[in-house]
């Protein structure tokens, strides 16, 4: 029987990363203006081989899922120009036309801060699209709530650089 050794047993420091801390890089929106983002997530969808009277699975397509980040409506900078400024290049309701998928494919990064605000993790989402964009709830009952504005983009696929 091996012998347990005194650092798998007790106590090992370590620093675990903190969800505020964080920065959300959108080519034409500021930076300062997302304040919370999805994590990022796939599926692999599982295909069936069947054999006789058993089935065995491979796997078959990766799916990467929908990221939702919130931004704050600011006054200026506009964070509902900015997203439509995106959409818009993808569809424009004014005319109606839609616009080639290099124009409305932006590439984002999305950096984990450790706690002395250096880069410990870094995700590259490639090829995202709007999916939906939700600009915010306006109340006369409401006690004076920043608005937000929800958007979920599509990507292509995401690389953890580390």
């Amino acid at each position: 029987m091996p012998i347990l050794d005194f650092n798998d047993i007790f106590y090992t420091a370590f620093e675990p990363k903190q969800s505020n801390r964080f920065i959300m890089e959108v080519d034409g929106i500021p930076s300062y203006l997302i304040k919370g983002v999805g994590a990022v997530s796939l599926t692999n969808s599982a295909v069936p081989l069947n054999h006789i009277n058993v089935q065995r699975y491979v796997k078959g397509k990766t799916i990467w899922n929908t990221i939702q980040f919130t931004m704050y409506e600011a006054i200026t900078p506009s964070g509902a120009q900015s997203v439509m400024e995106w959409v818009r290049l993808g569809h424009e309701s004014v005319t109606g036309r839609d616009g080639y998928s290099d124009f409305y494919k932006k590439d984002l990064t999305f950096k984990v801060l450790g706690p002395v605000g250096d880069v410990v993790s870094e995700w590259k989402i490639i090829g995202a699209l709007v999916t939906e964009a939700n600009f915010g709830d306006y109340s006369w009952d409401d006690d004076g709530t920043a608005v937000n504005i929800q958007v979920t983009v599509q990507p292509d696929y995401c690389v953890l650089n580390y």
